[in-house]
């Protein structure tokens, strides 16, 4: 009993040192005037280009099907580790990893052509060609 109630005293005595502190220290703030934003030359949600807001959908859907497919790869390799040695599922962890990299593969590849066909189509509509 003495021993919890000194361990749980020391322990508050420690909070309000250190919460103190947090309270009494200063506010280092700057002053970044009232036109930061202008300054900054923003482009506005709605002056933004419809092909570049396709392009911008795509590449965002590429890098959650990538993200789908490294947590596959996870997965795979979580289901090899945790086989104890069963062939059975040391076959469909294999296959979990293989079609993750495949997934991954088919990915880089689309968004090579996404980044080629978008290139491609810029300097045809700006009479780069």
């Amino acid at each position: 009993m003495n021993k919890n109630l000194f361990r749980n005293i020391f322990a508050a005595i420690v909070m309000v040192f250190l919460f103190s502190t947090m309270a009494i220290l200063p506010v280092s703030a700057q002053d970044i005037g009232l036109d930061y934003a202008n300054n900054l030359d923003l482009q506005a949600a709605n002056e933004s280009d419809p092909k570049q807001m396709a392009v911008d959908i795509v590449k965002y859907l590429m890098t959650f099907l990538g993200i789908i497919a490294v947590v596959v790869i996870l997965l795979g390799g979580f289901k090899w580790m945790t086989a104890a040695g069963n062939e059975d599922k040391v076959a469909e962890a294999k296959k979990l990893i293989i079609a993750g990299v495949i997934g991954l593969i088919i990915i880089l590849c689309a968004f090579a052509i996404v980044t080629f066909v978008v290139g491609i189509t810029n300097d045809a509509l700006s009479g780069n060609i």
